[in-house]
């Protein structure tokens, strides 16, 4: 049996628009394994969502279409080619979703308790009442003061923090093998930030559900994640745990997303560095590399011929013309995440 809880190979998923086709996902590849966190990161528009959605079977077809790729889930599950049926007998039993806004993704007109209810139902056959007797548990496992009297309010009478609870409650309801938060913190507090964090890292250690997130915030990365994958114009463009990517990256858009976040050992008076210029369009990928237009460090292969992933090491790779040995030497920038090497 596999240590894979999920193998995503060659991915590609476009969109059919009246102005042409969009080439959201080109060719995304990764594995996770069992009982792992791993975060998705990268400017909005890089593909992560429609990768994360495409996995759950989420985006209506048409306008989408997988054109290549395999998503092999548990070992033995093909994605890509089983009908929307056994997709819905997987949906919410073995894979779970945590949408970025709670507020509209929770049923108005329904009870708390009957959304979280729901599932339990149809996917492991409860009886009304022992669904109800769950919803409570899992209500409080997720931190929700009062469980008994909460399975009876609507979404409206809860707080957005609250609201990102019940979410999760909802998906961890039939103990999925793999989780999936897009975005989970967006919106919220800090200090709810913190909470919502802290929980899904301590219901990942209990259920041992592996969990792909999705996020613009690196601090959610560093505390959550134990390996990272960089997306830019719908390409995984470098991938690795947390401390190669935070202090040993190699790719020039790594080292702008980190050059791009604030940090305390830095003079407060210090300006952010922004990547200048905007992401390419989809509609007509550069035949090159994506990031040359926007990359300080061009060379001509780089706007000629897209590089292929280097590997770094047996978790780290890049794909970048620097790491050609006939490339000049660049060094990493010292606000890159630390200490230049």
């Amino acid at each position: 049996m596999s240590k894979n809880i999920l193998e995503v190979r060659d991915l590609k998923v476009s969109f059919r628009t009246y102005a042409g086709e969009v080439q959201a996902v080109r060719g995304v590849s990764f594995d996770l394994k069992k009982g792992e966190v791993l975060a998705i990161v990268g400017e909005s528009g890089c593909g992560k969502s429609v990768t994360a959605q495409t996995i759950m079977r989420l985006i209506p077809t048409p306008p989408s279409m997988i054109k290549s790729g395999s998503i092999k889930f548990d070992g033995k599950t093909e994605i890509t080619k089983i009908s929307n049926r056994e997709m819905e007998k997987i949906r919410g039993s073995e894979m779970g979703m945590i949408f970025q806004d709670p507020m509209t993704s929770l049923n108005p007109t329904m009870t708390i308790g009957k959304q979280i209810a729901e599932g339990l139902i149809k996917h492991q056959g409860l009886s009304a009442s022992e669904a109800r007797k769950r919803a409570v548990e899992i209500l409080k496992m997720v931190g929700i003061s009062n469980p008994e009297g909460r399975i009876t309010q609507y979404p409206h009478e809860f707080s957005g923090g609250m609201r990102q609870r019940v979410m999760i409650a909802i998906a961890l309801a039939c103990n999925p093998k793999l989780l999936i938060a897009d975005e989970p913190t967006t919106a919220l507090d800090v200090t709810i930030q913190a909470q919502i964090i802290e929980l899904m890292k301590k219901l990942s250690e209990q259920t041992e559900a592996s969990i792909i997130v999705i996020t613009h915030d690196l601090g959610v990365v560093a505390e959550m994640a134990q390996r990272v994958i960089v997306m830019y114009a719908g390409k995984v463009v470098e991938q690795g745990t947390v401390d190669e990517l935070f202090y040993d990256s190699k790719h020039p858009y790594t080292w702008g997303l980190l050059r791009s976040v604030p940090r305390l050992d830095q003079d407060k008076d210090g300006e952010l560095v922004p990547i200048p210029g905007t992401p390419p369009d989809l509609f007509a990928p550069p035949k090159g590399c994506a990031f040359a237009a926007r990359c300080p460090y061009a060379m001509k292969a780089c706007l000629e011929v897209d590089p292929e992933h280097t590997k770094l090491s047996e978790t780290h790779s890049a794909a970048c013309w620097l790491l050609h040995p006939d490339a000049p030497k660049v060094e990493r920038p010292v606000e890159a995440g630390g200490a230049a090497r």
